[in-house]
């Protein structure tokens, strides 16, 4: 995969997962206002479910195709706990009816899939090839 669109691959899912974390560290706040905005929708629990597999695929890709090209396992130990937090807040029906502990999953594991796929973007910028390169 060319460098740029391994790049450019990092520094969406890294907004992506950011703009996540956010969206669920305030839902909270916004929980009362949505009947009244009419954009309860896009708070739902079909948006949520939507969000965290694009991450999981998209992340997924990017830091599996970033390993091919490093060697480094860093990007890894950040995107597995950070999926993993998702994806029991989503399933885990005790956790995901809880608000605030449900807003504190998401939102951490959000920000575990952004820093992965900021750390596979600089291993990826800082790769100097060298005889233990794959490519």
């Amino acid at each position: 995969m060319p460098s740029f669109l391994r790049e450019l691959l990092d520094r969406i899912g890294a907004v992506g997962s950011l703009a996540c974390a956010v969206h669920c560290a305030v839902l909270p706040l916004l929980i009362a206002l949505l009947p009244s905005l009419g954009i309860a929708v896009w708070f739902g629990d079909s948006f949520e479910l939507a969000f965290v597999i694009f991450a999981t695929l998209l992340g997924s890709f990017s830091v599996i195709s970033g390993y091919r090209h490093h060697r480094e396992l860093r990007a890894f130990s950040l995107l597995v706990p950070g999926l993993t937090l998702l994806w029991v807040g989503v399933l885990y029906a005790p956790l995901h009816h809880s608000l605030l502990p449900h807003a504190i999953a998401m939102t951490c594991g959000g920000v575990l899939v952004g820093l992965a796929h900021l750390a596979n973007l600089r291993l990826n910028h800082g790769h100097i090839h060298d005889a233990r390169c794959a490519h």
